[in-house]
């Protein structure tokens, strides 16, 4: 646990320990969440690689598979089927 003193401004400083654990650099974006009454300080990166995780349960991966692929292929048989309709 840490202790982080609040300047002028509301600016806090992220301990170096917890910097280096977290991987960033100075320069780089956090990300910050309200959750039941803490904030939550991530990197883009976890968010990120938590968001594939959470997705990963509905649609897993599959070797050569391309979900964009199937996306296009939907929507150009839309298409095709509303220019019979007219």
């Amino acid at each position: 646990m840490y202790s982080i003193k609040m300047s002028e401004g509301g600016r806090v400083v992220v301990p170096a320990e917890v910097r280096r654990a977290l991987g960033v650099s100075e320069g780089e974006t956090l990300v910050g969440e309200l959750r039941d009454g803490e904030f939550v300080l991530t990197t883009k990166r976890a968010r990120m690689e938590a968001a594939v995780r959470y997705f990963q349960k509905f649609c897993p991966p599959q070797p050569g598979r391309s979900l964009v692929d199937e996306f296009i292929a939907e929507r150009r048989a839309e298409a095709a089927r509303e220019d019979g309709d007219t």
